[in-house]
């Protein structure tokens, strides 16, 4: 395992370079590089994954739609929604894509925990939900053994653009935020406790959290 864990705190920043840079890390990096978790906001866009179908596409109007090389179907990115992009190698942190699904999924839930907010996995349906609306959704992809992409958690954000399409490919799902259900929330604070928790997850102590790429 690596002895640190880098954090960067990105703020609001473009998609496809964030995407780019993803690859370029993954494609690039040796046994020896740190694994790093970068958390940041998009600009509105909706991307769509590998398995997506036109379909669930309903309205996308002026928002843009990406596809991109992540599972999963189509989505919702826009400001006030926290995104996390794991960028971890598997094999030295000796886990499987499926363990570092449900290390995401009760990471989210433990933050949410910590805002007041019940929250639980679903087996047949990856993400967290509260109250059987998704609060936040998965994506993944791994090449070379190591992982990219991530979680979005929606903390306080515009939830209707989720209207212009079926979520993660389910007819009819409802979104929701932790703000909705917790006014004390704040991005600034769960971007911290969101951090924690990935970091403990995997095995890792509390990482200090930069400010941009360097």
């Amino acid at each position: 395992m690596a002895l640190e864990l880098i954090c960067r705190d990105l703020g609001v920043i473009d998609y496809q370079d964030t995407w780019e840079r993803m690859k370029t890390f993954t494609q690039t990096r040796t046994k020896e590089d740190a694994d790093e978790i970068w958390l940041l906001e998009h600009p509105a866009l909706f991307t769509q994954g590998q398995a997506g179908k036109a379909e669930h596409l309903l309205a996308p109007g002026d928002i843009p739609v990406i596809q991109v090389d992540r599972g999963g179907q189509v989505t919702y990115h826009g400001p006030g929604q926290l995104v996390a992009y794991v960028l971890v190698d598997l094999k030295r942190l000796g886990i499987g894509v499926r363990d570092l699904v449900t290390v995401l999924e009760q990471s989210v839930v433990n933050t949410v925990k910590m805002n007041g907010i019940d929250a639980y996995p679903k087996p047949d349906a990856p993400g967290v939900y509260v109250a059987e609306q998704k609060i936040a959704s998965l994506g993944l992809r791994v090449r070379r053994g190591c992982s990219f992409h991530g979680l979005a958690l929606n903390v306080d954000m515009d939830l209707t653009p989720f209207q212009r399409i079926n979520p993660c490919g389910y007819q009819g799902l409802q979104m929701v935020d932790m703000k909705r259900l917790n006014q004390e929330t704040t991005l600034s604070n769960t971007k911290r406790q969101l951090a924690s928790q990935l970091a403990e997850h995997l095995g890792y102590t509390y990482p200090a959290i930069q400010q941009g790429w360097n």
